[in-house]
């Protein structure tokens, strides 16, 4: 597949733990695949699950068939050439985990927070709302929850922001809440209210929903321009200036981080240069 890029492309082996970009998504468990800064598959699209998490199935599952072979192959070649023609929208557009489609509105969910109160789908009805899936392991999810409590002081009551924690400590939870923002809501996340949301192969995922409770955009990972994506999106619902984010043309890397426990596939990216 590199070799027939003519040159849009080229692969690079990496070991499992000194991969940066893994890091940046927040990544950490395998196979997962990303063109660029864009997720394009989680490890349950190759039909790997955690405990707890379903049944195994996905769109690369069973991973060594020919036919799953020839899907993946396609599709990274699609990612590959949009990238490299600047059309980073219509790659993330398609990259999508799909599990995130089913996912038209707020779930109907009722957990406790960390303070013991209960929250419900029909507390944050009216508003637009913000809701990360994030872990205490993952350093990226710092940076977007300090930047989604500055958009909670920015916006008001306008904007209801949601941290759901998953694989995370309470006591290491309530501990990033102190540092941060109490005005964002944190709770803890089990598998079967992540379920309710659709795929969380990689932390933070952050889902932004209308004043009318439907899916207004699903952001995987954290790329350099979450942020101002976000923003953006966020001022089209609520007001003020948002910034675009440009897209970038080059050539195209692939990188295969090879796990160190044998057990596991290895993890294969391309990044754009």
């Amino acid at each position: 597949m590199v070799n027939g890029s003519a040159g849009k492309a080229r692969f690079v082996v990496e070991n499992y733990g000194a991969s940066e970009l893994a890091r940046r998504f927040g990544v950490r468990r395998y196979p997962a695949i990303f063109v660029g800064d864009v997720l394009v598959a989680t490890p349950k699209d190759f039909g790997f699950y955690g405990a707890g998490e379903g049944e195994p199935s996905g769109r690369y599952a069973p991973l060594r068939s020919a036919a799953s072979h020839e899907r993946l192959r396609a599709d990274l070649e699609r990612m590959i050439a949009l990238l490299a023609a600047g059309r980073g929208d219509e790659a993330r557009a398609l990259a999508a985990p799909r599990a995130s489609a089913e996912v038209a509105a707020l779930p109907d969910f009722e957990v406790r927070d960390i303070e013991g109160r209960t929250l419900t789908r029909d507390d944050l009805a009216g508003r637009v709302v913000l809701v990360e899936f994030w872990a205490t392991w993952c350093p990226p999810c710092r940076g977007t929850l300090a930047w989604l409590g500055e958009m909670r002081r920015r916006f008001g009551d306008r904007l209801a922001v949601v941290a759901f924690a998953v694989e995370s400590d309470t006591a290491d939870v309530r501990a990033v809440a102190r540092s941060l923002d109490p005005s964002i809501t944190w709770a803890m996340a089990g598998p079967e209210l992540a379920r309710a949301f659709g795929d969380l192969g990689a932390v933070p995922t952050v889902y932004l929903f209308d004043a009318g409770g439907a899916t207004a955009g699903v952001y995987f990972g954290a790329p350099p321009g979450l942020h101002a994506e976000l923003e953006a999106a966020l001022a089209a619902r609520l007001g003020g200036a948002g910034a675009g984010r440009a897209q970038r043309r080059g050539r195209s890397t692939v990188y295969a981080a090879r796990s160190a426990i044998t057990s596991n596939p290895p993890v294969t990216y391309a990044s754009t240069q």
